[in-house]
């Protein structure tokens, strides 16, 4: 009974997350604007808010204009009540899981806005931290989970750090290459990221839930699951080779978390 209502509690969270997702990076209100139809504009009935099962029988499509409706929007539903349901059978149906099943949810919401819009919310980014951070049983383990999220964000802040300058340090050579005597008092050479400040975000609320050894696994992990799209779009413009890194960091925190038994069992069998 429990993980019926846990899945049902994930479907309705994936509900609002959708909302979330669609009007966060347009700046507009999650709260006070009703749900409506994004070409005829007509509010949406109660019945056609009904978690999954509303665009099933609707069959995609609005019931007004019958204008398509994306399956971003049943898919998110669906993850968001396979999350909730995992994380009760692994966790039981208490706060604390309550409060990781949110931080989980913010870090789906988070995957799609970047991979949708290239860009990461730091209000999000800060409410899936807090989450991580609140999860534990005890207040000892609320600050280990802080100690923690500071340990990696201090980390990936200085990897963007070091990688960056590496990085502009490899162009600025290539550049003096070409200098002329129009040019030698410019910078002709652009300032390269390594990586946004939403992962380091990202990596402090990795760190939160998992700890220290489990987050180098996911961190690893993340980095075996975007191989192939990385190897995918390197032949792409500048512009498709942008991959969003936060969706895979999520998902392998994801499994890491759920398989955490396991994984420490092996690490400590094996180093």
């Amino acid at each position: 009974m429990e993980l019926t209502i846990a899945f049902i509690l994930g479907l309705l969270f994936g509900s609002f997350l959708n909302v979330v997702i669609l009007r966060l990076p347009k700046d507009e209100s999650v709260v006070f604007v009703n749900s409506h139809c994004l070409k005829c504009k007509n509010s949406l009935k109660p019945w056609h808010n009904i978690p999954l099962f509303s665009w099933i029988l609707l069959r995609g499509k609005c019931a007004f204009c019958k204008s398509s409706i994306s399956a971003q929007y049943p898919i998110i539903e669906l993850l968001s009540g396979v999350i909730v349901l995992s994380l009760a059978a692994k966790m039981g149906f208490n706060l604390p899981a309550l409060f990781i099943a949110c931080s989980f949810l913010t870090l789906l919401g988070l995957s799609m806005i970047d991979f949708r819009y290239k860009m990461v919310p730091d209000s999000l980014n800060l409410l899936a931290l807090l989450f991580a951070i609140l999860g534990a049983w005890s207040l000892s383990g609320v600050m280990l989970n802080f100690q923690n999220a500071l340990l990696f964000a201090g980390g990936f802040t200085l990897l963007r750090f070091a990688l960056s300058y590496i990085l502009t340090s490899s162009a600025h050579r290539e550049a003096k290459k070409t200098i002329t005597s129009w040019t030698k008092n410019y910078h002709t050479y652009p300032f390269i990221e390594a990586m946004g400040e939403g992962d380091i975000m990202v990596a402090a609320t990795m760190g939160a839930l998992l700890g220290v050894k489990l987050t180098l696994v996911a961190i690893f992990l993340s980095a075996l699951l975007a191989l192939p799209v990385m190897l995918f779009v390197a032949r792409g413009t500048r512009e498709e080779q942008r991959v969003p890194f936060v969706p895979f960091l999520a998902a392998a925190t994801f499994i890491v978390y759920i398989y955490d038994s396991a994984i420490m069992s092996y690490i400590e069998a094996n180093y």
